[in-house]
């Protein structure tokens, strides 16, 4: 180990709307919800990630809880830079007033200039003496183990927080692609919609999140079908609290038409590819990855629609973090890595 890799920090990060993972030597180190908890008097930080979840609709006037990230793209830049920031204290920085920080972090592939400017802006913040970015769908094609630099066509469809991305991948570069806001926070809003609507039922954030993970399915006809689920909320007629159950097939229903977005946005990008790419991925099939990619029944809706074999990753949630922690390991190799100078 020579001098310089001894005081060199190197941290690979997802900087999801959802939640932000931190890869260290080939660990994940942090997995925390991207929330912040600030105080309105003072701006203070009062807590980052699993904490500031657990006050999120629940504060008082003094306490504000903020979601820096919106359709993946920083939204709100001193809560971005606070939280980045909060996380990576969450390691314990050793050698901190030597070391030289090295950090790799994935974006949306539709991202803006104007949006990647502010994410390097953040990275500096926290001091990082050396930033790349990697684009969210290349970043889930290494975690998987996909051979990017390969003359051969794969499509990642990478479901998260704020975006779905869509990509056709070949020779370390993205053929085309598809970028949309329609993804699990959209999922989360149709089901509060949804409670309000049909139940009278008024449901937060939080509780409409352990509906989608409980009883989530993209299809009404599924071969092993979740439990019933009990919900409490407030009874917007009355406005006494009050519990209901739900089943699988009613989240189906109201999931029905973001997916059909979805399932449309794979159709399009399906349509701009390459015919000699498109002959591969007829023989590979398409990748889900994501949080999303959890969906019950989601895999097979696409496949019928697209007639194509669709696989869901091992481990989908953690792909595009491991992706990012390989592309860290081999910033000198990928040329698809958008560092500073490129911007």
């Amino acid at each position: 180990m020579n001098l310089f890799s001894f005081f060199t920090q190197e941290l690979a990060i997802d900087l999801g709307t959802a939640n932000t993972l931190i890869i260290q030597d080939g660990k994940i180190v942090v997995d925390e919800p991207s929330i912040v908890a600030i105080n309105r008097k003072s701006g203070e930080t009062i807590a980052v990630g699993s904490k500031a979840m657990q006050m999120h609709e629940k504060t008082h006037e003094n306490i504000r809880t903020i979601r820096p990230l919106k359709d993946g793209v920083i939204a709100d830049f001193t809560a971005a830079e606070s939280m980045i920031e909060g996380m990576i204290n969450m390691i314990g920085r050793r050698r901190k007033f030597f070391s030289h920080l090295k950090m790799v972090i994935c974006i949306p592939s539709g991202i803006t200039e104007v949006e990647k400017r502010a994410v390097f802006e953040s990275a500096d913040h926290v001091d990082s003496k050396e930033t790349y970015l990697i684009h969210e769908p290349m970043a889930a094609a290494l975690g998987i183990g996909l051979d990017v630099e390969e003359p051969v066509g794969n499509m990642v469809i990478d479901i998260g927080g704020g975006t779905t991305e869509i990509a056709v991948i070949a020779l370390s570069g993205i053929v085309c692609d598809q970028s949309i806001r329609i993804a699990g926070d959209e999922f989360t809003s149709d089901i509060i919609s949804y409670m309000k609507r049909q139940h009278n039922i008024l449901i937060g954030e939080r509780t409409a999140e352990r509906i989608k993970i409980e009883v989530g399915a993209a299809s009404t006809d599924l071969p092993d079908p979740p439990d019933d689920y009990p919900v409490n909320g407030r009874d917007l007629m009355t406005g006494i609290p009050k519990q209901i159950t739900i089943n699988y097939q009613e989240i189906s229903g109201c999931l029905d038409k973001s997916i059909s977005k979805m399932e449309d946005a794979v159709l399009k990008a399906l349509e701009s590819t390459p015919p000699e790419l498109a002959a591969d991925i007829y023989r590979t099939g398409l990748y889900l990855t994501g949080g999303g990619a959890l969906l019950r029944g989601l895999d097979k809706r696409i496949a019928q629609k697209v007639r194509l074999p669709v696989h869901v990753a091992d481990d989908p949630l953690r792909a595009v973090v491991r992706g990012t922690g390989i592309a860290l390991k081999n910033t000198d190799r990928f040329s698809f890595l958008i560092d500073r100078k490129s911007v």
